[in-house]
């Protein structure tokens, strides 16, 4: 490279990148959404009770549409390796195992829990937990041939082919260093295959030459090279798809692999299925879901691979896929702030991944707004609240224009406002119902999250009414938080007017919510004689440190045989990092609102998101019996984290960062236990500042600065604490 030229991707930028990375999100979301529900079921139970699959049957079976999974859990956070070890396309196995041992949190996010030898997954995580880094925790030889070829390797690669457009032999050599943390043999070659296909999607329109490219980059002799040979042959002589599916069933189907899900059969069902599907998102989702096997694993890297290849128009051209999703979607993992997210928040965050990956400096619409509406249909979990006062009296529809600096935004139409008839439109900022949180942790994948908004923080909106209204609207932001009886609790800024044409900015600081979190952030209209019309929404954005006291709620319930019926919301909001299960259960019958107990290590309760900075924690905490324990700041994980730590022999300020502490400051002042200490923990900027009882006793400067931001955590080590009260406000 010349010394005046500069860094390209390899694929057009900005927008045209931005938005195919946006189609395959999509395309692996609506995938996984599609199949989950039947997931694990053969052809012809399938074709018996629900027929061909041409679009969402979750209501046939009463499951949710939009649902926690590791598809989509692992895909979108093992990413982030990249962006927490620099950027480098030489990112090691070892680095991309620490990311796992980070985000994860023990029997209760993103993994199947199987168990050692059940679950490959499981087994590798155990495996790094043991202290055996990637690839060697992935090995063949460590977990043996049967267990190291199941199909995860491949479920979580789509990210890896998103960051590296156009340059499949990256993709491939990514897949292979991600994959090799927990797999090894042929279900590497698969991951490899799937991430080439991707890659070369956004510069490739034939499907065979696609294959050709992905093909050329696996072992030749290797079981994945042949079958796909096989698979090629088959379709090329064979026109009808059930008849070929007979051969694929019985020469590379479940009956001859081991295990639970292997790579071979499901592998083979993607290439089948994309050979079959002539080029057409619906179809191709038709034959890949109704064949059965890992539904939503194998339509979700197919949706991916389709999106990527035919853009929005592919998935747009038939039934509405996107309406019922609305961008939405879960990432439960320590870094509970980010689990609430929408695929344009995650094309984003690929995207400019991809383009740190080669050099570029990151884009952010509309600078970096929470909810932009910059991509093509895109709403980012906005809909018309369901309620009796709200239902029907809005839509909500992604449109051009009506932006101060971007393309698109928000159109909310609205119709026949009155007294009783109010339109609200609303995204969710946490778990949207008691219900839904429970069913999560009930079945399957918990929903860990913490809410996105708090109380303290300043929401910023911009709105424009239409130049058509015939008459004015009033307007105003709203948010809505859990109360004692996991209701929804309705609070509202003040009311502007909006006239036609006119433009309006609207800021609120929320207010004090007590101790419930935020559920939901909303745009309110309000009218007396049957308004209607449009009005557009800019962007939508927060910024500023929490004010928030996260303590029980006074509606407590006292009794060990009624304690499962009191408020449930208040706790969920807490990502639980401790030993065991019963903390969180727990939090209403214990004197103290938080025990923190901690079998082996150390083990943190955390709330917050990644962009709080400059704040300051505060809890009174009693050690009943532990090694130590104390508060963490700017939290990133399981393993990324500031912490005031106090024993009976002292107090350190300690950085973690892969599981070990950098000691940056310490004094001999220690507590005893059964005692009670008021604790506090600032960080501003690259200081950091402790506090006993009200009493300065460390400050140090940490010059390299790890963590700008995070979440807080309650921490303790080896035993059991008591907590009573906690604060989180702006540093000063």
């Amino acid at each position: 490279m010349s010394s005046n030229s500069s860094p390209k991707l390899p694929y057009a930028l900005d927008q045209q990148y931005l938005e195919r990375v946006y189609a395959g999100v999509l395309g692996k979301i609506i995938g996984v959404y599609l199949g989950r529900p039947f997931e694990g079921w053969e052809y012809e139970q399938i074709s018996n009770q629900l027929g061909d699959i041409n679009y969402y049957v979750h209501e046939k079976l009463n499951v949710p549409l939009i649902v926690t999974d590791d598809d989509i859990s692992g895909t979108f956070t093992f990413i982030r390796a990249l962006e927490d070890y620099g950027y480098s396309k030489e990112i090691t196995p070892a680095q991309i195992g620490h990311t796992w041992l980070n985000y994860i949190i023990d029997r209760k996010a993103i993994l199947w829990w199987g168990g050692m030898g059940n679950s490959t997954e499981h087994t590798a995580f155990l495996r790094l937990k043991q202290g055996i880094e990637a690839p060697q925790s992935g090995s063949m030889e460590l977990n043996s041939k049967v267990v190291a070829e199941q199909i995860g390797a491949q479920i979580f690669i789509d990210g890896w082919a998103m960051v590296a457009p156009g340059d499949p032999e990256l993709a491939a050599d990514l897949a292979k260093r991600a994959g090799s943390v927990s797999h090894d043999g042929e279900a590497i070659y698969g991951a490899q295959v799937i991430a080439a296909l991707e890659a070369q999607a956004f510069v490739e329109k034939d499907r065979q030459a696609l294959i050709d490219v992905a093909v050329s980059l696996i072992p030749k002799d290797s079981l994945i090279q042949r079958m796909i040979a096989d698979l090629r042959e088959l379709h090329s002589r064979e026109p009808d798809w059930r008849k070929a599916f007979d051969f694929l069933s019985k020469h590379y189907g479940y009956n001859t692999y081991g295990g639970n899900c292997h790579m071979i059969p499901n592998h083979g069902l993607i290439i089948f299925s994309f050979l079959y599907g002539d080029d057409d998102f619906q179809k191709t989702m038709m034959i890949v879901n109704t064949l059965g096997w890992d539904t939503d694993c194998n339509a979700g890297n197919l949706g991916c691979l389709m999106g990527i290849k035919n853009g929005l128009e592919g998935i747009n051209r038939g039934p509405d896929w996107r309406g019922p999703v609305a961008d939405k979607l879960y990432l439960p993992t320590a870094d509970g702030g980010r689990s609430i997210s929408d695929a344009a928040a995650e094309a984003v965050y690929l995207a400019n991944a991809g383009r740190q990956l080669h050099g570029l400096s990151p884009t952010y619409p509309k600078d970096g707004a929470r909810f932009h509406f910059e991509l093509p249909g895109s709403v980012q979990g906005f809909a018309c609240e369901e309620s009796i006062i709200s239902t029907g009296t809005a839509t909500v529809a992604n449109s051009e224009g009506h932006s101060v600096n971007g393309a698109r935004s928000l159109a909310i139409h609205f119709k026949a406002l009155a007294r009783g008839r109010t339109a609200r439109v609303e995204t969710p900022t946490f778990s949207p119902s008691a219900e839904i949180s429970t069913y999560f942790t009930k079945r399957g994948y918990s929903l860990l999250a913490s809410p996105t908004l708090y109380s303290g923080q300043t929401i910023r909106a911009r709105i424009v009414a239409d130049e058509n209204n015939p008459t004015p609207v009033k307007c105003s932001l709203y948010i809505k938080h859990y109360n004692e009886l996991d209701e929804f609790t309705l609070v509202s800024s003040e009311v502007v007017e909006l006239q036609a044409s006119k433009v309006h900015v609207l800021e609120w600081k929320v207010p004090d919510t007590r101790c419930y979190p935020i559920a939901f952030v909303g745009i309110q209209l309000e009218g007396k004689h049957g308004e209607t019309g449009t009005v557009y929404l800019d962007f939508l954005d927060w910024t500023g440190e929490p004010e928030i006291q996260l303590n029980r709620p006074s509606e407590r319930v006292v009794s060990r045989l009624n304690r499962d019926k009191g408020p449930i919301m208040w706790k969920s909001a807490w990502v639980d990092g401790l030993d065991g299960n019963e903390r969180l259960t727990q939090m209403d019958f214990w004197p103290e609102p938080y025990r923190l107990i901690q079998n082996v290590g150390r083990g943190l309760l955390m709330q917050g998101t990644r962009e709080w900075k400059n704040y300051r924690v505060t809890a009174r905490m009693t050690p009943h019996m532990c090694e130590a324990g104390g508060l963490g700041i700017r939290v990133q994980g399981m393993t990324r984290y500031y912490a005031l730590l106090i024993s009976q022999d002292g107090a350190r300020l300690v950085r973690s960062h892969e599981g070990k502490d950098t000691i940056l400051a310490s004094c001999d002042q220690g507590w005893k236990l059964g005692h009670q200490y008021e604790l506090t923990l600032q960080a501003f900027e690259n200081k950091l500042t402790a506090w006993i009882n009200q009493e300065k006793i460390l400050e140090v400067e940490d010059a390299e600065c790890y963590y700008s931001s995070g979440a807080m955590a309650l921490i303790s080590q080896v035993g059991r604490i008591g907590c009573d009260f906690v604060e989180v406000q702006p540093a000063f």
